[in-house]
């Protein structure tokens, strides 16, 4: 699968401050100091510190707890610290910390921006992943606003359900996925053709979009590999890739449902129903 790529913060900090990994370490909410939860090694957290060598996490912590620092002056020490990085915002959290929104990403940190928590926050008692739910909210999308002028329609069945999907002609997950959803019936399918990966990318889109049947010519390439004869015609290929640009899609496939989640990679024909109730 080809996801969406993240920006990753550990780099950048590495250059700048000391990162020390806490192995044994998992911030959750919630949890008794005698029975802390296993969390997965894939969302185990790195804190990295900013601060003067004699200060210490659970100092930092508790100053955080306390803290009645506004939004705002977070954000000014935030970038006094790492000036270049992308912040769009800064707000509190339930668990003591400022969330820093980075680009498509989160970090966290105290109130003086001593110490960055660049992980994953599970909730103790419903295992709920709060950094990942906080993530969906952010990447939600109107459905019903997109464009769906520059989509290719296709309608099977009653086409109640709706979803929407970028694609690059030349993209094997996409590929894969259409075989995965080939037999999925009653559903509405928005195919946003994505040209990202090689010129021949866009001059296939322009075939496929100067075709008389758009829907057919499509899934030929797509799931039998029947290249689409050249045409020429008037092709938005600016306004697909801006829209692309404005939905942060920053690869594919990427999924979009009617409820505004959204998926990126190539997810099985199960997932793929699963989200279409």
């Amino acid at each position: 699968m080809k996801p969406e790529s993240q920006l990753n913060f550990k780099p950048f900090i590495a250059t700048v401050a000391c990162a020390v990994v806490l192995s044994s370490l998992s911030f959750v909410v919630g949890a008794q100091t005698q029975a802390t939860p296993s969390i997965p090694s894939s969302v185990t957290p790195t804190v990295t510190s900013t601060a003067a060598p004699a200060a210490t996490a659970p100092a930092a912590t508790a100053k955080s707890l306390n803290a009645t620092t506004d939004t705002a002056t977070v954000q000014k020490k935030f970038l006094e610290r790492f000036g270049n990085m992308p912040v769009k915002s800064v707000r509190t959290t339930p668990f003591g910390l400022y969330e820093v929104q980075l680009g498509n990403d989160l970090v966290y940190t105290d109130a003086d921006v001593n110490f960055i928590f660049d992980g994953h926050v599970i909730e103790a008692t419903t295992r709920r992943d709060l950094t990942q739910a906080r993530l969906d909210e952010l990447s939600a999308v109107d459905f019903k606003s997109l464009p769906f002028d520059l989509a290719i329609k296709q309608v099977r069945g009653d086409g109640k359900r709706q979803v929407a999907i970028f694609e690059d002609p030349n993209c094997g997950y996409c590929k894969k996925l259409r075989q995965n959803i080939d037999d999925i019936d009653n559903v509405t399918l928005y195919t946003f053709m994505l040209p990202i990966l090689s010129p021949d990318s866009t001059q296939k889109v322009k075939n496929v979009w100067c075709a008389k049947d758009r829907g057919t010519t499509w899934d030929n390439w797509m799931l039998k590999g029947t290249t689409p004869p050249s045409l020429d015609c008037d092709v938005p290929i600016q306004k697909m890739l801006d829209l692309a640009k404005s939905l942060q899609v920053q690869g594919t496939p990427a999924i979009f449902f009617a409820d505004g989640t959204r998926v990126p990679g190539a997810i099985t024909k199960e997932e793929f129903e699963k989200r279409l109730q």
